[in-house]
């Protein structure tokens, strides 16, 4: 399988990253580029994009991007800096690229921004390579 079609593979099997409606973009190895509509059930109480929604989307850039050539990693460690509110009909966009690799492991950048092309947040993926094939998943 190729990048887009590992990536593919990985979002049907994803219902997490289904339930938040994320379409594929742009997908090349080790990189990604991913959009997400903002609903109402995405809200918290502030009437602002939850956190933990930001960091589940920014975490389905990271996994698209460090699985797609078919070998298999898992999030080792992870952070975000929340930078703008996000709000009920925002487009977020999550643009992954990998900075940094060893045998065992991969750093990546990870941009949120919104249709305005406003950053809204900015996550820093590590992963781990687990030694296994996605497909054997």
């Amino acid at each position: 399988m190729n990048a887009t079609e590992t990536a593919q593979y990985i979002l049907n099997q994803d219902f997490f990253s289904q339930w938040m409606n994320i379409q594929l973009i742009d997908i090349r190895e080790n990189y990604c580029l991913i959009e997400m509509p903002i609903k109402k059930e995405m809200l918290n109480g502030l009437k602002t994009v939850h956190g933990g929604i930001t960091f589940a989307f920014a975490d389905s850039a990271l996994a698209f991007s460090s699985n797609n050539r078919g070998d298999a990693a898992v999030a080792l460690n992870c952070s975000i800096n929340f930078l703008k509110a996000g709000k009920e009909g925002d487009v977020f966009r999550a643009e992954s690229i990998l900075v940094n690799e060893t045998r065992k492991t991969a750093v990546y950048d990870i941009s949120i921004t919104n249709q305005n092309q406003e950053n809204i947040a900015k996550f820093v993926g590590t992963v781990y390579k687990i030694n296994r094939k996605v497909a054997e998943l």
